[in-house]
């Protein structure tokens, strides 16, 4: 049982490829999987009631015949991984431990014992698997919203092809109750979508003219065309899937512990069981070798390490599938460890506090050609994802075309940079007129609203108000952390005054503003340098570095920056700050679960291990701590699939 949790989370490439075939022959399987187990089972129980009524006929070869037949169907899987274990070097597992303790059994006599510990094992195999199976379950589902056929148009004509052969610029169409396949921008005027599988969320999206539609969506009223901007490997939502998947391969410090613990820990046991059949004839009257082995069997019974190995990457595992049913993309179980220390959450405000649908309110522009430097500005925005680049494009609606645009340089922290015709245009804060030595006036330093300034061959020429929204939870998600003795703090590049309404209207006390990335990493570096476990939050693409530094680095995956994304531990992917909560909550439950597996295996164990020890304890005893705890490990740790957060 225990060695099935190292192969859970292999050969993902060939999941992604097989998923449906998995599922066509899934519930075919079901009844052979149990068949051993049903047969051992029924004759094992025909073998007690023959033994009770000491039927005649049930000689003592007909009664080791009869118990060896039911014995084989859930014994002889065993100890063929046994053997293949030892082949490799591997002696010390659960599967010799298991065929030692069973065949010694045997040996002695203890027939129905022999037959009740591999049955009652080969349960608390078919029930992990089942466990494993509705961990996984969340998983499985996003593989299943990834469609495997697509209609194109080509040349006129609508063809339905796989996804994979779509190229980036081509034009898809998606019927109404269809599963949008590739990542794209809607061309259709209007149409709503339902973005559960990627986001957690039940609640209908409705989209516009020009917006971001992901792979994995449903269509939920009317025919869409989108022109595809990613390819299949590329969209969200494989690479969600990649993230979920790989996400196991980085194990916790307690799933590490446990599995080092398992392999010191067994041979230990093996050494005390050959020193309790043999030492007791050196200090003991009356010794009977069969008692002693007997004893000695039961121990090692009793102390297969199952219920540790299995349950604790399980109880992982289920957090990381809870994880993803709310829309947040654990990329390891390590991360699900740390992220239960953090008591400080940093958080960027653009994206990550504040909607970032900027609207433009106000545009003023130094002299008479103001369209045409609109028009400039707005193809050079057009070059970036900023939500502020994506406002400005939309209101100003680019005619240029793009390849007057010669040279384009994004300054993070800073803006934009390029070459239009002959101009050399620039868009950005305050401080990249100030980097090349533009002036401007003072006045600009007044504005309280976002806004972006403007200059044109190293001349000021104008500026662009814009105005932004708190996100609707963001305020509860500042409160429940605090609620959590979780420090709150904001780091901007925005306005001191529009971080300090936004860090007051939130109720953050510690808010700082015109920050360039690398001063944002210089904060962060000081909360760690106080000994604060930091968590950040943030979107873009100024945002990786500060990330990467933090103990747990959280990106909004809806609206944020590739970079972002990629530097991140873990992805909210519907952008809501109250995730964050949710997140932390999901951590500690996964936590509290795993260390009660730990406390459950070993107090039962370490009694029961005294008492077979001391001849108090039976075979029966022995298969309730192992197999039993080992199915009470495993039923508590998927809980965590059901809790509510």
């Amino acid at each position: 049982m225990c060695n099935q949790h190292s192969t859970i989370h292999q050969h993902h490439e060939s999941e992604h490829e097989e998923h449906h075939h998995e599922h066509q022959h899934h519930d075919d399987s079901n009844w052979q999987e149990f068949f051993p187990a049903l047969i051992s089972g029924i004759l094992l129980l025909l073998g007690i009631i023959s033994d009770n009524l000491k039927l005649s006929f049930f000689t003592s070869e007909i009664r080791f015949i009869g118990y060896l037949i039911a014995y084989l169907p859930v014994g002889f899987p065993v100890l063929k991984n046994a053997f293949k274990s030892i082949q490799k070097g591997d002696i010390f597992d659960e599967f010799f431990l298991m065929g030692l303790a069973t065949v010694g059994a045997f040996g002695i006599g203890e027939y129905p014992e022999g037959v009740a510990v591999m049955l009652f094992y080969t349960i608390g195999e078919l029930f992990q698997g089942a466990a494993v199976k509705r961990a996984k379950g969340s998983i499985k589902a996003l593989l299943d919203v990834r469609p495997d056929k697509v209609s194109v148009k080509r040349d006129e004509k609508i063809l339905v092809v796989n996804p994979v052969k779509v190229a980036i610029g081509e034009f898809i169409q998606v019927k109404a109750g269809e599963k949008v396949a590739l990542d794209g921008i809607q061309i259709s005027d209007s149409a709503t979508y339902n973005t559960a599988a990627l986001t957690g969320e039940s609640m209908p999206e409705t989209k516009q003219k020009g917006e971001m539609i992901l792979a994995g969506m449903i269509n939920l009223d009317t025919l869409v065309e989108i022109q595809v901007n990613t390819v299949f490997k590329d969209t969200k939502l494989s690479k969600i899937l990649e993230m979920v998947q790989n996400a196991t391969a980085r194990k916790s410090q307690t799933q590490l512990f446990i599995s080092k613990f398992a392999k010191i820990y067994t041979p230990i046991v093996f050494a005390l069981a050959v020193s309790i059949t043999f030492l007791p004839y050196f200090f003991v009257e009356n010794y009977l070798f069969q008692d002693w082995l007997y004893r000695a069997l039961v121990f090692l019974v009793i102390s297969c390490p199952c219920a540790l190995v299995v349950s604790i990457p399980l109880g992982y595992f289920g957090g990381i599938g809870a994880a993803s049913q709310h829309g947040i993309l654990f990329k390891g179980a390590n991360f699900l460890d740390v992220l239960t220390q953090v008591n400080a959450v940093v958080m960027d405000k653009t994206g990550t506090l504040t909607k970032g649908n900027f609207k433009v309110q106000q545009v003023e522009i130094v002299g008479e050609n103001k369209q045409e430097v609109l028009a400039k500005v707005a193809l050079l925005e057009s070059k970036s994802n900023h939500p502020v680049a994506k406002a400005i494009v939309e209101f100003v609606k680019p005619t240029l075309n793009e390849s007057i645009l010669s040279e384009f340089k994004e300054i993070s922290g800073h803006g934009l940079v390029g070459k239009i015709a002959e101009d050399e245009v620039m868009v950005g804060n305050l401080q990249l007129l100030k980097k090349y030595q533009i002036p401007f006036s003072d006045t600009l330093s007044e504005i309280e609203e976002s806004h972006v300034v403007i200059a044109f061959n190293r001349e000021y020429a104008g500026y662009i108000v814009l105005a932004d929204e708190i996100k609707a939870d963001a305020q509860q998600a500042i409160a429940d952390l605090q609620k959590m003795n979780i420090k709150t703090v904001m780091l901007s590049g925005d306005k001191k005054a529009v971080v300090a309404k936004v860090a007051k209207t939130l109720n953050i006390k510690e808010a700082f503003a015109e920050l360039l990335p690398e001063i944002k990493v210089e904060h962060l570096q000081g909360l760690k340098d106080r000994h604060f476990k930091v968590a950040f939050v943030g979107d873009g693409i100024n945002d990786a570095p500060v990330i990467a530094l933090s103990d747990v680095g959280i990106a909004m995956g809806g609206m944020g920056s590739d970079a972002s994304i990629e530097t991140a531990d873990v992805v909210i992917q519907n952008d809501q700050p109250s995730k964050i909560v949710t997140a932390i909550r999901i951590a500690k439950a996964t936590k509290n679960i795993v260390w009660q597996n730990i406390a459950l295996a070993f107090v039962v164990k370490v009694l029961v291990l005294i008492l077979g020890a001391g001849g108090l304890a039976n075979m029966w005893e022995a298969v309730f701590a192992d197999v039993g705890v080992a199915l009470l490990a495993i039923l508590n740790a998927v809980r965590i699939q059901r809790m509510k957060f």
